[in-house]
C-alpha cells in the first residue's frame, strides 16, 4: 500500500510565490520519478515537471525559468517551488510518482496524489 499527499496550495497574488510539497508513503521499494500536473478550470490535466531519481528534469514550457522541482529522496518527497505566479497558473496541482512496493519490487507503475489547489488572483 503507497500513497501520495501533496500539500501547500493557497491564495496567491500575481507575482508571488509558492512552495507545493509531495510525500510518498508506505510499502515502497523504489522511485523512479516523481511530478507535478495541474488541471485548470474546464481544462485537460496537463504535465508540469517531473524530476528522476538520478536528476534529470523536464518542464512545460510554460514554467520554464518559473517553476523549479527537487526531490529529497531520503524523505520520499518532491517539492514544487512556484515563482512569479500569474492567473492562468491557476489549477488544481497533482503529485505523481513512479514506484514499486517492496511486496512486487519488479512492478513499477504510476500512482497519483489527490491533489492541491494554487488559485493566483488579485
Amino acid at each position: 500500500q503507497v500513497q501520495l499527499v501533496e500539500s501547500g496550495g493557497g491564495l496567491v497574488q500575481p507575482g508571488g510565490s509558492l512552495r507545493l510539497s509531495c510525500a510518498a508513503s508506505g510499502s515502497i521499494f523504489s522511485i523512479s520519478a516523481m511530478g507535478w500536473y495541474r488541471q485548470a478550470p474546464g481544462k485537460k490535466r496537463e504535465f508540469v515537471t517531473t524530476v528522476t531519481s538520478t536528476g534529470s528534469t523536464n518542464y512545460a514550457d510554460s514554467v520554464k525559468g518559473r517553476f523549479t522541482i527537487s526531490r529529497d529522496n531520503a524523505k520520499n518527497t518532491v517539492y514544487l517551488q512556484l515563482n512569479s505566479l500569474e492567473p492562468e497558473d491557476t489549477a488544481v496541482y497533482y503529485c505523481n510518482a513512479r514506484m514499486a512496493t517492496r511486496e512486487d519490487p519488479y512492478y513499477a507503475m504510476t500512482y497519483w496524489g489527490k491533489g492541491t489547489l494554487v488559485t493566483i488572483s488579485s
